[in-house]
């Protein structure tokens, strides 16, 4: 039997997703237009989210880009679902759920290094602030003291008939 803890359920999950959209905006409120890149999975459905009430709230066009990690691997490599290209000049936001070591963040960063962005701000869900890496996200849902045995697992989906929640296990 695993002992596991509903830490954020889907009310606190929207709740969190508007304030940082708000703050999203309120950042940039003289832009035009954002990039808003998730990390796949769950980063992605999250980015997907902002970009909708960041819509609803703002007017500011938002271009919405896949980032694909192995997160498995030894060695990070990503792929984008749009051209890099397409971030010059524009505010970027890097999406992902959790924050662990800071590892999946940092590479994702390491994305955009070589165009010049005009902005680039980091978001999660959860940051557990278990850092190896020095990245630490601009906008966060929770932030969450936990020991290293301790596992964040999110869980979110766009089907409709599937509760969104946030567990420690």
């Amino acid at each position: 039997m695993t002992n596991e803890v509903i830490i954020l359920n889907q009310k606190q999950i929207e709740q969190k997703i508007t304030r940082i959209a708000y703050q999203l905006w309120e950042d940039n409120l003289d832009e035009k237009e954002l990039v808003i890149a998730g990390i796949v999975d769950y980063g992605y459905i999250l980015a997907e989210r902002i970009k909708n009430k960041l819509e609803e709230i703002s007017g500011i066009k938002i271009t919405l880009m896949k980032i694909i990690m192995d997160k498995s691997s030894t060695f990070l490599q990503a792929q984008t679902g749009l051209p890099v290209e397409e971030c010059a000049d524009k505010v970027v936001i890097l999406v992902d759920d959790v924050v662990n070591r800071g590892r999946t963040m940092a590479y994702g960063i390491g994305i955009f290094l070589d165009i010049p962005v005009k902005k680039l701000r980091t978001v999660a869900l959860v940051d557990r602030s278990h850092r190896v890496f020095p990245v630490s996200p601009d906008y966060t849902g929770l932030e969450l003291s936990t020991v290293i045995k301790e596992h964040v697992d999110v869980v979110i989906s766009n089907q409709p008939d599937t509760e969104d929640v946030v567990y420690l296990r």
